[in-house]
């Protein structure tokens, strides 16, 4: 089973071997190829190698084509403010001064949408085989917004019969945008729908539930998925998101992950997100995309979960964070090391953990960190080709296994630097991370240690 496959099983609520895997590269996407946001999404090509890149890197199960709620309003003539590392933003609202039938029409051989759909067509020839690719589009109520502003929230209560028309033509604009993504080759198509978030739940059922449930409606009758995505605290519509007739809601860092995965279970659904954006992926290190992946990875299970973040990632994130995040999704083994890591790291200082003060040792000191040898296949591997390596060697080396079950093997492990498990360090060098050298190999590299210390 390819990630394809796999991604639309978990869409499915049906069980998967892991978890499925979907980091929304939007305008990180431009990052990752030294452009600027606004270079970026106006160049199908461009687009095109940032998710082949985000293949090779991140090995996800699916990817958007991009991460764009202002596709749509440009068409409709909502004018667009650009940033050099974010999408653009709405800066004017067209029925602030003119009514629904004045606007454009809407095609989606105007504004970016082409740039857009010859970079969908293009990644499924390259990648759409291995890689599901979700298409994006503006859920009716954001749309609402673009095209209204903040005057919504007051027709609500004043003019609801004119709230529901611009809803009405917003449903229309999304089902057109569907059905493109569909035709080009998109196996998802989320209805990206942040501002619910801002209503209340009985706004929800009056103004969002049935413009909804129409568009996934128009989905499954088109052969794909539908997810509905909202970001933002919308925990106060969390049920009314579930009941939806959606396949699959997925939420940010704001929503509890187990309330989601209760809900979703209860309305026989499949759920995704939950990965901290700013605080670990952003703006934190490895080890903590490894924490916080392996929290959300333990409470979505391996039936109908989607790991990802809660939005389009941001511009500069880490690209080694989300290669953590995926090295987890990957590898059993990897999430076992996190999980012994987090058991035994909270609050946890090392001041009392020394190392030897290796350049004035006369024996050359290799340390291997390991989760530990006696369970753990690749550690004790690595152990025996320690021993091996040095056993000619007699009293010249001391060696020294470090388990990161225990409080001083984690010590020993910050103190050494190591990021990655299995390690072996020489003379408190990372010198083979995660990787277990051939004899030869490490020989050579004990015994130039050994020489060097001969001289001195």
């Amino acid at each position: 089973m390819n990630g394809r496959e796999l991604l639309l099983k978990a869409l499915g609520n049906e069980p998967t071997p892991r978890s499925a895997w979907v980091p929304f590269v939007g305008v990180h996407g431009a990052k990752m190829l030294g452009l600027s946001a606004e270079q970026y999404l106006r160049s199908g090509g461009s687009i095109v190698a940032a998710l082949l890149k985000a293949k090779d890197l991140y090995r996800p199960d699916g990817l958007p084509v991009v991460f764009d709620l202002q596709l749509e309003a440009e068409i409709l003539g909502c004018q667009m403010h650009w940033g050099e590392e974010t999408p653009p933003s709405v800066s004017s609202h067209p029925l602030n001064d003119r009514s629904v039938a004045d606007l454009p029409s809407f095609d989606v051989s105007k504004g970016r949408f082409p740039v857009v759909l010859d970079a969908l067509r293009e990644a499924k020839r390259r990648i759409g085989g291995e890689v599901a690719i979700y298409g994006l589009i503006t859920g009716p109520f954001t749309m609402a917004l673009h095209l209204m502003g903040t005057n919504v929230f007051l027709q609500m209560f004043n003019s609801p019969e004119a709230v529901h028309e611009v809803l009405r033509f917003s449903m229309q604009v999304a089902k057109t945008s569907a059905d493109a993504y569909i035709e080009n080759g998109a196996d998802v198509v989320a209805v990206v729908d942040p501002m619910t978030s801002q209503i209340s739940p009985a706004h929800f059922r009056e103004f969002v539930a049935a413009y909804a449930n129409d568009i996934f409606d128009h989905i499954r009758s088109r052969g794909a998925f539908s997810s509905l995505f909202v970001c933002g605290n919308a925990t106060r519509n969390l049920e009314n998101m579930c009941q939806t007739r959606c396949d699959n809601v997925s939420v940010d860092e704001n929503i509890s992950l187990e309330s989601l995965r209760d809900l979703a279970g209860k309305h026989n659904k499949s759920f995704g997100g939950n990965l901290k954006l700013t605080t670990v992926l952003l703006l934190g290190s490895e080890d903590d995309a490894r924490r916080d992946a392996l929290r959300c990875l333990d409470i979505g299970g391996t039936k109908g979960y989607v790991l990802a973040p809660g939005c389009d990632l941001p511009f500069a994130t880490p690209e080694a964070n989300l290669q953590a995040v995926a090295s987890l999704v990957h590898d059993e083994y990897q999430r076992e090391v996190a999980r012994a890591k987090v058991k035994n790291m909270a609050e946890m200082t090392f001041e009392d953990v020394l190392l030897p003060n290796y350049g004035e040792e006369d024996k050359v000191f290799v340390d291997v960190v390991t989760l530990d040898s006696a369970s753990c296949a690749p550690c004790q591997y690595m152990v025996d080709a320690v021993f091996k390596a040095t056993r000619p060697m007699g009293d010249k080396v001391v060696i020294r296994e470090h388990k990161i079950t225990t409080r001083t093997g984690l010590g020993h492990m910050a103190k050494l630097g190591v990021g990655q498990i299995p390690t072996i360090c020489i003379d408190g060098e990372v010198m083979f991370p995660s990787i277990i050298p051939d004899v030869k190999t490490l020989t050579e590299a004990i015994e130039e240690r050994i020489k060097a210390k001969g001289k001195t």
